[in-house]
């Protein structure tokens, strides 16, 4: 047994397909099936059940996928540690972020980021959530940029900024003629959401339903900007963050309202494996991020 039979078993786990497990791996099918196979005879366990069409692990395997994950983390661990590079910022650093943070934040980021550090190879994952949070536990990515959620609470956090949320109305609506809006206003009103794994559609709904507002039932969009296509298309009105208001200055259909008083809002933080020894590496990024967003929002 050595580190890549538990590198392919891990993957085989995570794609459920021994092609697919296999190109992640960078290696043929048949490799990586027989490897599986050896280690298996190895072991003396049975880890797959080979009946099915379907890659189905036994409850021994799927035991030995989760330690296989732990050790893989650990040995992670030791050759950043080993190779200095919670010193440096060089090298590979892989970096999940949500969908309604990732398209609209790259834009400011990623040219500020390769011109202060041109030796950081930069690997972005775009998810929802529950699904980087995963691969932050499996080691699979080194650090999130996200909302600040439940979900992160066991990660270590750095804040990043406070991004107001604005009112998008369409240029037909009443208040469209307004700069501003008070939360009151919404009593009543129903709007358009995000459907259900986006943290921001229950930050959004939170602000809503205080403010005595519901969500339009006939509705859920998959991306923002689905939502803002809705509203110029008049068919209701939502709640965007400000840096994705500041990629649509010109759009004639949409008018954005700022909060006036109380003002929606959601945290974006850096979250980071306790353990992780690439703080120092976290911190420089989560200070050009912050410098270059906070002036922004």
């Amino acid at each position: 047994m050595n580190i890549r039979d538990l590198e392919y078993l891990v993957a085989l786990a995570e794609h459920r397909h021994f092609r697919k497990a296999a190109e992640a791996c960078f290696v043929s099918q048949p490799t990586l099936s027989g490897q599986i196979k050896k280690l298996e005879t190895e072991l003396g366990v049975v880890l797959l059940e080979r009946t099915s069409r379907k890659v189905l692990f036994t409850d021994a395997g799927m035991e030995l996928v989760g330690q296989a994950q732990k050790i893989l983390l650990e040995i992670k661990v030791l050759t950043e540690m080993a190779s200095g590079q919670h010193d440096t910022l060089a090298g590979p650093i892989h970096i999940g972020f949500i969908p309604t943070v990732g398209p609209y934040l790259l834009p400011w980021i990623v040219p500020m980021l390769r011109e202060r550090f041109p030796e950081l190879n930069l690997y972005l994952h775009e998810a929802q959530t529950h699904k980087l949070v995963e691969k932050l536990e499996e080691g699979q990515l080194d650090c999130l940029i996200l909302a600040s959620v439940k979900e992160t609470e066991p990660f270590k956090e750095i804040s990043l900024y406070e991004e107001p949320m604005h009112l998008a109305v369409p240029l037909s609506h009443p208040w469209a003629k307004d700069d501003h809006y008070v939360l009151e206003q919404l009593n009543g009103q129903t709007l358009l959401m995000l459907g259900d794994g986006h943290c921001l559609r229950d930050q959004a709904m939170g602000f809503c339903f205080a403010a005595g507002a519901k969500e339009d039932p006939q509705f859920k969009a998959t991306s923002l900007e689905t939502l803002r296509n809705m509203v110029a298309a008049e068919s209701g009105i939502t709640l965007l963050p400000s840096l994705a208001v500041l990629q649509d200055k010109c759009n004639d259909h949409v008018v954005y309202l700022k909060a006036r008083g109380v003002s929606p809002c959601r945290h974006v933080t850096l979250a980071y494996r306790p353990g992780s020894p690439l703080r120092a590496r976290f911190e420089a990024l989560a200070k050009v991020i912050s410098e270059t967003i906070q002036p922004l929002v």
